[in-house]
């Protein structure tokens, strides 16, 4: 039955339930009493929907604290047991899997490393399907168990009818991916498990704005630094995030030849891979055979060295150019959206952020306008290494707590008949 605004008895009880849990995880443990107030939910509503929680594992008691001259009152959780999710970072140098609880505790974790020579998709989905399959075992949790799997990819992400995620990824040399189709081709991932596939820059945007530096924020750019360069906006229209590829803005015309093909763009010159590529350029000598992470990290530490020897002077240049063009691209960033905060990521952001910090801010301000520079903060994500692969996991967190703490449903074959429809709108669930 409808009621106002077309919504069910279904919809309510939907709703009711995800604001409990919401409310629950982000701010608990909270007692029955202090629900009413966070959810605007009525003592009623709230005993009912605990009740139905609990009996379905989502949610536990967590002790008791005590009240004014009355009796204790029960403090209440989300379950960690409740379920299990996966979060995927497939970057520019690996692909990484781990499997959480439902309170996004890691459980267990395994990496496949990637180069320019295996960064075909259908050997990226097998890292995937290997991985999952890994971490699973490792732990004995069901693949039919899991609440769902999210994977953070470089790119932009097109859903589509037929094929699922569809990922065109030009500077890794992906047209029109179906990695969701590729994933459920193989092993390993039964259909009734959700998949969800997203911009990697996206899905740290997510993880901080959850749980690192941007919690609190009402708008906030969240940029990725690493093999290329991308970002995330959150603004009150857009409250989880909007994937910007933020790496292809110009910053130079006419400049340097950028993995996409066009020239110019700020990951040419701000890049990990283009940083790496300037250096040797210019007489730099990365160690032998160490692979893209460990030659940034020599690469900093050349310019800065830890043990009093002499800085090398070419390092130094490409970091201080590359601090003066990050600074430039979050000054247009700043000019576009004025957000009240800008959060530094990835893993060349978190080798190279420290350092660069101090000029990357003196630059932004110098190039942004004066009004909305002087009320954004920069700052590094608190989240580490691991924000994409939490901020991944979060996708199917997400799509639980919207569905009010329950599974999804398969799609079915044909469509119910009418009169089956219409009873279950009436049907209290």
């Amino acid at each position: 039955m409808a009621g106002r605004g077309g919504r069910t008895v279904r919809d309510l009880r939907r709703g009711n339930r995800a604001a409990v849990l919401q409310r629950l995880y982000f701010d608990g443990p909270l007692s029955r009493l202090d629900l009413g107030p966070a959810t605007g939910l009525s003592s009623g509503s709230i005993s009912n929907v605990v009740a139905e929680l609990i009996a379905d594992g989502l949610v536990e008691e967590a002790g008791s604290v005590g009240s004014d001259g009355g009796r204790p009152r029960t403090l209440l959780r989300v379950s960690p047991a409740g379920g299990h999710l996966i979060g995927v970072d497939v970057g520019e140098t690996r692909v990484r899997v781990e499997l959480f609880d439902l309170a996004l505790t890691e459980l267990a974790r395994t990496e496949r490393p990637l180069d320019e020579r295996t960064y075909a998709a259908d050997t990226v989905a097998g890292h995937i399907r290997d991985g999952v399959a890994e971490v699973l075992a490792a732990t004995g949790v069901a693949a039919r168990g899991l609440l769902g799997v999210g994977i953070g990819v470089p790119g932009i992400v097109e859903p589509t009818p037929d094929r699922g995620a569809v990922v065109h990824g030009q500077t890794v040399g992906w047209d029109a991916v179906p990695l969701e189709a590729l994933l459920r081709a193989g092993p390993g991932l039964p259909d009734s498990v959700p998949c969800f596939v997203d911009n990697g820059a996206r899905t740290l945007g997510q993880a901080e704005m959850w749980f690192g530096a941007g919690r609190g924020a009402r708008s906030a750019v969240v940029v990725l630094l690493g093999s290329g360069i991308g970002a995330c906006l959150v603004t009150p229209d857009a409250e989880h995030g909007r994937a910007l590829e933020w790496g292809h803005l110009t910053v130079r015309v006419r400049g340097r030849r950028c993995r996409c093909g066009a020239r110019g763009c700020l990951e040419a010159y701000a890049g990990a891979a283009s940083l790496l590529a300037r250096w040797r350029e210019q007489g730099g000598r990365p160690p032998a055979g160490a692979d893209e992470e460990t030659a940034l990290a020599a690469l900093a530490a050349a310019a800065r060295p830890a043990d009093g020897t002499a800085a090398d002077p070419t390092a130094q240049a490409v970091l201080e150019e590359a601090a003066e063009y990050l600074g430039a691209g979050l000054a247009d960033l700043v000019n576009l959206f004025q957000p009240e905060r800008i959060l530094i990521g990835g893993w060349a952001g978190l080798t190279l952020g420290p350092q660069l910090l101090p000029e990357i801010r003196r630059h932004a301000a110098a190039y942004a306008l004066r009004h909305p520079a002087r009320k954004v903060t920069v700052d590094m994500g608190r989240l580490g290494p691991d924000a994409v692969t939490v901020g991944a996991a979060v996708l199917p967190l997400a799509d639980f707590f919207a569905r009010g703490g329950r599974r999804a449903e398969p799609a079915p074959s044909s469509p119910p008949p009418a009169w089956h429809a219409a009873l279950g709108e009436r049907a209290l669930h």
